[in-house]
């Protein structure tokens, strides 16, 4: 599975890469604030919001700590798509949140 850290993904967020963010935590969680313009997709939703996702696309994945994005790498991968994990979730993020 491919990984980036948090801070390599902020960097390619600052010099305007257009990038697709997929956060995978719970609502009360994307309540503290998320990474601007990620797209929220709880993790067990996933499976049914499938077709929300272009196959055609990049996506980073993002959770809390890096572990429930993990799983959700592992599920979109034997989906067909093209998906990065970013290491250290939500703990690990410095940037900006909304």
């Amino acid at each position: 599975m491919k990984e980036i850290t948090a801070a390599n993904l902020e960097q390619k967020l600052a010099s305007g890469e257009k990038i697709n963010i997929v956060d995978v935590r719970e609502d009360a969680e994307i309540a503290e604030g998320k990474i601007p313009d990620a797209k929220h997709i709880a993790l067990g939703q996933l499976p049914d919001r499938l077709n929300e996702l272009d196959i055609n696309e990049h996506y980073y994945m993002v959770c809390r700590s890096g572990g429930r994005s993990g799983k959700a790498c592992e599920f979109l991968l034997l989906q067909g798509y093209n998906v990065t994990n970013m290491t250290g979730g939500m703990l690990a993020w410095e940037g900006e949140v909304e």
